[in-house]
């Protein structure tokens, strides 16, 4: 069984906060195939309550992150004109290593987001 899992979170860099409320589901990549494998919401914390892909369910692959940031913006009154600029922001990567830890957050403002390998 391998010990690896994965975590995230998201901080909103337009208010300095994290970003509570946030839907975000889990993928698993294949070719052009996606097979939606978790889902779960952002705590007042901007994390979620535990790893999105937890050591019993790890496998390396190549995965997706869709965060569902649309309905967050427009409560926080960040979100402009429709259609938004930002609404589903996906992040796609990979995971080697069966044994580590991979923390991949998102950090978001309206009009821009980033993301990196964390801790």
């Amino acid at each position: 069984m391998a010990d690896g899992y994965l975590t995230t979170h998201v901080l909103d860099t337009a208010r300095g906060c994290p970003a509570e409320g946030i839907a975000i589901a889990l993928y698993k990549v294949s070719g052009n195939s996606h097979r939606k494998i978790a889902e779960t919401l952002t705590n007042a914390d901007g994390r979620t309550d535990t790893p999105i892909l937890p050591k019993d369910k790890f496998a390396p692959g190549t995965y997706e992150l869709v965060f569902f940031c649309g309905d967050y913006l427009r409560a926080a009154g960040l979100a402009g004109a429709d259609p938004l600029f930002l609404d589903q922001v996906p992040i796609r990567f990979g995971m080697a290593d069966p044994e580590a830890h991979y923390h991949v957050p998102l950090l978001l403002s309206p009009y821009g987001y980033s993301t990196y390998r964390g801790s």
